[in-house]
């Protein structure tokens, strides 16, 4: 393995519904939402990178109430001493360590919604970030 984890965190949290009003038609109009995914990241030091992972609520339709729900969730990973191309690096960066931090970043998203009234959401259980990865350098 060319990297290891050595921390991970929620960086930042929203999960605002604006009213009673918008509670209600979200409630109900759930499956007219979808989920976004984006990755980030930043070097820190020389082998040190913050990848930063962020989950959001939009709604598919202009006519929907707007909310603001958004994780980001920060994963700090240690590249090995040895050389490693940036192909390699943009792979860790945008498949392995997504691929190993979604379910846990899932189940803190869902539970946000769970506990305030959502029994139904439904965002996927997995990805497939290397078809997404993939697909992202056919464009």
């Amino acid at each position: 393995m060319n990297y290891k984890i050595i921390g991970k965190y929620i960086k930042d949290l929203n999960f605002n519904i604006p009213n009673a009003k918008t509670f209600f038609l979200l409630s109900k109009n759930i499956a007219n939402y979808k989920i976004n995914i984006d990755i980030k990241s930043n070097q820190l030091e020389q082998n040190i990178i913050e990848i930063l992972i962020s989950l959001s609520l939009t709604p598919t339709k202009n006519d929907f109430e707007n909310i603001n729900t958004q994780i980001v969730y920060a994963t700090i990973i240690e590249l090995s001493k040895e050389k490693i191309s940036k192909k390699e690096i943009e792979q860790i960066i945008l498949v392995d360590v997504p691929s190993k931090i979604y379910s846990e970043l899932r189940k803190i998203f869902v539970s946000l919604f769970e506990n305030s009234g959502f029994k139904d959401i439904k965002i996927s259980e997995s990805v497939d970030f290397q078809k997404l990865y993939s697909m992202r350098t056919v464009q």
